[in-house]
């Protein structure tokens, strides 16, 4: 599909997001704003947010929608911690999100590094903090390391809707990304459970509703929506360019299903406004 409607078109201060990246370079450190051509990557830095990735830059799996380059990855860095904790505080992030490429090559999926990368930002900062992870193959030892750490947030992504996941994410499995969210909801310790999801890969509504229950039957608090964009020629092209009013349509329905968070726009991905939408979570349950 050619030609985006304005409602995608941005634009940002460059000094800003030269700021974030130069630390993060001169840290050894990747961001998910860069690595996966974020759009909003202006607008978190101006919100005290930033989202880190560790594990490398290389991922295991080849999902068609995502621009993170799939490889052989190195070995974890077991400094890789404290350099994070060092870019938040030096940034004054409020927030500090932390996601990772896929690691289906480690035995926990790199969930002690997720772990790891919590603890040490507590110790050097008053930042809460949100993790975004991968499935680690539905290994609940693996997700109990990740809870132990104390994370305020624990995202997990489904992505797109069910029938789409041959296409768009074949080594992924929808069911297994619900009993993911599922085992959070029920077994995170104080830890509010959030995901995302694309439009424009081809769903049509009545799956986007199925997808919208499904996520919240799993008592999942959060959730964010978003357009797709294709990254190059060699990704899954864009279906449609869902427009602003059906996103907002999208977010009334999920809200209605007891959400206490919704983030729905052409633009947002999956930490976009993640510090607001936590500090409106927490509102609501006081």
């Amino acid at each position: 599909m050619n030609g985006k409607p304005e409602w995608l078109r941005v634009s940002y201060d460059m000094s800003e997001v030269r700021a974030v990246y130069g630390l993060a370079d001169s840290l050894s450190l990747n961001t998910v704003c860069r690595e996966s051509g974020c759009p909003n990557i202006g607008k978190c830095s101006k919100c005290g947010s930033a989202t880190f990735m560790i594990l490398g830059k290389y991922c295991t799996r080849d999902c068609r929608f995502c621009d993170v380059e799939c490889g052989r990855p190195a070995a974890p860095d077991p400094d890789e911690p404290r350099r994070l904790a060092e870019a938040v505080k030096k940034l004054g992030v409020s927030h500090a999100v932390v996601t990772s490429v896929t690691r289906d090559d480690l035995d926990d999926g790199g969930a002690s590094v997720f772990a790891d990368c919590v603890r040490a930002i507590r110790a050097a900062t008053a930042a809460t903090v949100e993790v975004l992870i991968p499935d680690f193959r539905g290994d609940r030892a693996a997700l109990d390391a990740v809870v132990a750490s104390r994370p305020d947030v624990i995202g997990h992504n489904v992505e797109t809707v069910p029938r789409l996941y041959s296409a768009a994410r074949p080594q992924a499995d929808y069911e297994r990304s619900l009993g993911v969210l599922r085992y959070l909801s029920e077994n995170g310790d104080g830890a509010l459970v959030k995901t995302a999801f694309m439009l424009g890969l081809g769903e049509t509504e009545e799956e986007t509703r199925d997808l919208i229950r499904d996520v919240r039957g799993t008592g999942c608090d959060l959730l964010t929506a978003g357009q797709y964009l294709c990254p190059s020629e060699g990704h899954l092209p864009v279906a449609e360019y869902v427009t602003p009013e059906k996103f907002a349509e999208y977010r009334r329905f999920a809200l209605s299903l007891g959400f206490l968070a919704v983030t729905a726009e052409p633009l947002a991905r999956s930490s976009y406004m993640a510090g607001e939408m936590l500090r409106e979570a927490k509102e609501k349950k006081l």
